[in-house]
């Protein structure tokens, strides 16, 4: 063959060898984008010559990162030459997809295994959790390199074992930057700074992952000002080292170090947003968290999260319900945390129709067999009124843990079923779950309600010698409770005076309640006393003890107490009611409430509803003009307190058949109560009204707690 023809075969075999690696690399590239489609079909048009085993491996593997592992099994059976890398991909291939045990199967079966055999069936026990496996299989392995060591280090360093993990980083021949950076990691998370520092310092080069896992490791255990020093001399920073660094203020609650640390960054991961928004949040800046949300050009399903849960910790119930709505216009999926804020923000709200909404698409999504989602569920149901849901979700469950055994006793107690309360205790019982503290504070409760003295005064009893619970001072607050609502007021005294622990603003206030209701003025002064000294802002105590001067005409008292409450500058909360109607909820306050839209069709109905309680013989308790703890006391008349108005609007709005659910942040006060009696009977419909305190179903009217509140 002449100069010529060498030349011209030469140049064939380039052409050839590159077209073959452009293959490859073709379908490689279409893969790692996402277009299976493309990639085969330039596998398909590929001449078989041409056809390589690279081209077939690249194939193989496309499969597998499109989580397609069936096809790409049948391809790789289909080949008809395969070498190591071929057996690789086929193990590295079943591992990301899961299939851990078809890939020890292939590893096992292969004769010509290499490092990178070896170092990959390891890595996969490792990502798996099975870290004892991968030990096992390190050791044996006939040959390593810096990887294998590696990969066996952030296996041990992943379980946290720390003397394990720095025995083998001694061992290893070789050390690369990748292995000391993960030990540095390591003593990080374990909180060991100084043997962390001690590697970092005797480095020869670090990378900027290097750097940025000291500043983090200094950051996260608390000495950000360590961490601030060495961020400013870091040679290069990357956005992971910014956020690091911004990490270490947001989670120290230093927002103004973090705010202008923000402000710097050259670009914002929305993950620095994310600190930046629960940072805000957390710390009661609300509205700059919002505004961080508002102006983040994108956002990831943790963004969401982060707003909703900061609106549903800073009481902003009304903004989550809004946020939410609005993920679901903009077609975002809430995510596990989002779905536990907007459950506890309906169960706040008790907002009904969202809650069985969140209910469906947990469903959807299986969320919904999760013990704890139940338990949320379940305390979501009872505090929207609704028991027949709450006690189906219960019932879902053969095995119930201890939390949704205490869901279901608290609220059969808050619904006043004391009956009902002590069936599930006894239950629970039986069924093996030991109650805890929590239990006996909803059972006791549950039996104060009901005026079951007996059986409360037993539970008590028991509580320490039969199932070795410590009574604490909640439970002696139950018992006050239980003593007091009875009428046995001087007994519920006595056991407040015998207390083993000092009595708290729970336990007086509970005696408190006992003199309003058996009108003891002598005790309620001295409760009265007490809570001004442990609570001296709160202003209920005086105008409780002031309602009760009132109705015995002692106007002086009352002026007295008057004058206090001024000169101690005490905090009066405000009192509103809301309902819930088509999924929007309406506030109102007391007096007229002028803010709401519909509020002279309101008012016409308020006198509709008058008209008719007069006919009934209703006649409205002026001592109860003083009652609450808010603006109500000065209003001119009692027919606009806020839960009259929430139960006006509820007639208007909610359709026949279905019950009006009504809220109340205060207690509700007795005119009240007496007047949504009548308002039921006289129309027919049956009024659901949560005060601060616990449940009332009136219906022909009746009311679930007996008069006994």
């Amino acid at each position: 063959m002449g100069h010529h023809g060498r030349a011209t075969m030469l140049w064939s075999m380039l052409v050839q060898v590159r077209l073959q690696c452009t293959t490859a690399n073709a379908i490689a590239r279409y893969a790692r984008i996402g277009k299976l489609d493309h990639a085969r079909k330039v596998f398909d048009e590929t001449p078989l010559p041409l056809r390589t085993i690279s081209s077939w491996n690249a194939m193989v593997a496309a499969y597998f990162e499109a989580r397609q592992p069936r096809e790409a099994l049948c391809l790789f059976e289909r080949m008809p030459h395969r070498n190591t890398v071929s057996w690789n991909g086929l193990i590295s291939g079943h591992i990301k997809n899961g299939m851990l045990l078809e890939a020890r199967r292939v590893f096992d079966v292969m004769s010509d295994r290499n490092v990178v055999s070896w170092t990959t069936m390891v890595r996969g026990y490792v990502r798996n959790g099975d870290v004892a496996e991968a030990e096992r299989l390190f050791w044996q392995m006939p040959h390593k390199n810096v990887v294998s060591w590696t990969v066996m280090l952030g296996g041990l360093l992943q379980e946290a074992r720390i003397e394990d993990a720095r025995k083998l980083f001694d061992m290893m021949p070789e050390k690369d930057v990748v292995a000391v950076t993960n030990m540095i990691g390591g003593y990080c998370e374990e909180g060991r700074l100084e043997e962390a520092r001690a590697l970092f310092d005797q480095m020869p080069k670090r990378n900027v992952v290097t750097w940025t896992a000291m500043v983090s490791g200094y950051a996260r255990n608390g000495r950000v000002d360590v961490a601030r020093k060495l961020f400013e001399v870091m040679p290069q920073r990357n956005e992971v080292s910014w956020t690091a660094m911004l990490t270490g203020y947001t989670h120290s609650g230093r927002m103004r170090e973090a705010s202008k640390l923000f402000e710097m960054m050259p670009v914002k991961l929305v993950v620095a947003c994310n600190e930046m928004i629960m940072g805000f949040g957390l710390g009661g800046e609300v509205d700059k968290a919002r505004r961080v949300f508002e102006e983040m050009k994108d956002r990831d399903d943790r963004t969401w999260s982060a707003l909703i849960k900061v609106y549903e910790r800073k009481g902003y119930e009304l903004e989550a319900l809004g946020l939410f709505r609005r993920m679901q216009r903009e077609g975002v999926a809430l995510n596990f945390p989002s779905f536990i804020s907007v459950l506890s923000v309906c169960a706040s709200l008790a907002s009904l129709d969202h809650g069985k909404q969140v209910h469906a698409q947990l469903v959807r999504l299986e969320f919904d067999q999760d013990l704890y989602v139940a338990s949320v569920l379940l305390t979501m149901y009872v505090k929207c009124g609704d028991l027949v849901r709450a006690k189906r979700v219960f019932d879902r469950f053969p095995l119930k843990d201890v939390v949704m055994w205490n869901s279901m006793i608290t609220g059969y107690s808050q619904h006043g079923l004391g009956k009902e309360a002590l069936n599930v205790f006894h239950d629970m019982g039986s069924s093996g779950v030991p109650p805890d503290d929590v239990t006996f504070i909803g059972v006791l409760s549950a039996c104060s309600y009901s005026g079951k003295v007996k059986e409360g005064l037993e539970l008590f009893e028991s509580m320490k010698c039969k199932y070795q619970v410590e009574p604490e001072i909640e439970h002696y607050a139950c018992l006050v409770d239980l003593l007091g609502r009875a009428g046995q007021v001087n007994d519920a005294m006595k056991l407040v005076e015998k207390m083993p622990m000092e009595p708290d603003a729970i336990v007086w206030g509970a005696l408190l309640g006992a003199c309003r209701t058996h009108m003891n003025l002598d005790l309620a002064q001295i409760a009265v006393d007490k809570l001004a000294q442990l609570e001296p802002k709160n202003a209920g105590p005086y105008v409780l003890l002031s309602n009760m001067y009132a109705s015995r005409g002692r106007w002086e008292d009352v002026e007295v107490l008057r004058k206090k409450i001024k000169s101690r500058s005490v905090i009066k909360l405000p009192g509103c009611s809301w309902i819930e109607v088509e999924k929007k909820v309406h506030m109102f306050t007391g007096g007229d409430s002028k803010g709401h839209p519909e509020l002279p069709v309101i008012m016409k109905m308020l006198e509709k509803l008058g008209g008719l309680l007069r006919e009934a013989g209703y006649c409205p308790d002026g001592s109860f003009v003083l009652h609450d703890v808010d603006e109500e006391e000065k209003t001119h008349s009692l027919g606009y307190h806020s839960e009259k108005l929430a139960v006006a609007y509820g007639l208007l709005k909610v359709p026949k058949g279905m019950p009006i659910r009504v809220m109340k942040n205060l207690r509700v006060c007795g005119d009240c109560h007496s007047a949504i009696k009548l308002i039921a009977k006289v129309t027919g419909r049956e009024i659901i009204l949560r005060d601060a305190n616990r449940f009332h179903h009136f219906k022909d009217g009746h009311c679930s707690c007996k008069d006994y509140w």
